[in-house]
């Protein structure tokens, strides 16, 4: 197998975890708005994903720095025509580090309301603009021999906007299941039901998804040309289902899991059809971004390969640590002094 193969495998592979564990993250604290009925229902929320979040984020950095080792024409690029979205998504997740970091420093209801908006934002504007950036990627950049054509207003398009609704349900549905695993009492058991009735709207977006899919973009070929690979498409599907069957079923982990399941293949689903393509042009297919013209020479893929098979287990390794310790559920109790969160 080609190193570029390789690494278009791992760096779809990063993605997909960074948003699966840092979708919860964002689920949780667009949930933080709604879902508490006191300020302890809100600390409990908070401190659930406080232990973790910023680990999480580690996928994130591994992601960006993976395409730009081992695609270096794609990180230039991609950094150049999407500037401004990214550069709002880097502002919304420092807003929400500062967010979750200084809300509890004064114990004061005006300090929290204003830092419970950053983290409200913070969550919201990520989940909602990854969405709207991967949307436009699956169905190409106008992108030709003078450059990139496009604008920031030009991103918020039907189908952009559509898959980012579609990330923002995901994670929400994701989060909600998480505060249902890590909580006790009322807020658990509202948490659940919550999951139980978004999943519909979750579906319908979809449904809704994959057909405007199919018109917008050329992620399909692959398929087409290679149907086994429908396999992955139809365990999104029956993870979609098994969010649905174990919620109804008052089993909120065995959801949690389903939904993980879920937001890997959802995202495996897109990465498969996009190959060999990183940023595919929509004006003239030949001046898309491929694994193979943008990117890293064959040594230094060789040399990143072996980098990665040392230091990826380190932080699996790591965050599974981290997650074991910090498994319990959180409790009244666990948010009665005065510290964060």
């Amino acid at each position: 197998m080609e190193f570029q193969v390789i690494w278009f495998i791992l760096w779809g592979v990063l993605w997909a975890v960074y948003f699966m564990l840092d979708g919860f993250d964002f689920g949780a604290g667009i949930l933080s708005a709604f879902l508490p009925k006191s300020e302890s229902d809100k600390r409990k929320i908070l401190r659930a994903i406080g232990p973790v979040w910023n680990g999480n984020e580690v996928w994130l950095l591994t992601a960006g720095g993976a395409t730009f080792a081992a695609f270096p024409t794609t990180y230039a690029l991609m950094f150049s025509y999407l500037y401004t979205a990214l550069l709002l998504v880097l502002f919304s997740l420092i807003f929400r580090g500062v967010s979750l970091e200084f809300r509890g420093i004064m114990d004061s209801e005006g300090w929290r309301k204003k830092w419970d908006v950053g983290i409200f934002l913070g969550s919201f504007l990520p989940a909602l603009l990854f969405g709207v950036a991967f949307g436009n990627i699956f169905q190409g950049l106008p992108m030709d021999v003078s450059g990139y054509h496009g604008s920031l207003l030009m991103l918020l398009n039907p189908y952009g906007l559509l898959t980012g609704v579609l990330f923002v349900l995901l994670f929400v549905e994701h989060g909600s299941l998480f505060i249902a695993v890590k909580t006790d009492g009322d807020l658990s058991e509202r948490a659940g039901r919550l999951a139980g009735g978004l999943w519909f709207a979750l579906l319908a977006v979809a449904v809704a998804f994959l057909i405007h899919t199919y018109f917008a973009t050329a992620l399909y070929a692959n398929y087409l040309n290679n149907p086994v690979l429908f396999a992955v498409p139809m365990l999104a599907v029956l993870s979609l289902l098994g969010i649905k069957v174990f919620a109804a079923m008052g089993q909120h982990l065995k959801a949690f899991y389903a939904s993980c399941a879920t937001i890997l293949m959802v995202t495996f689903t897109g990465v498969v059809g996009l190959f060999p393509n990183l940023i595919p042009s929509n004006l003239d297919r030949n001046y898309s971004l491929t694994i193979f013209n943008s990117s890293s020479s064959i040594y230094t893929l060789k040399i990143m390969t072996v980098v990665a098979l040392i230091f990826v287990p380190i932080v699996i390794a790591y965050q599974i640590w981290t997650y074991r310790v910090f498994r319990q559920k959180t409790t009244a109790d666990d948010v009665s002094g005065k510290e964060a969160y």
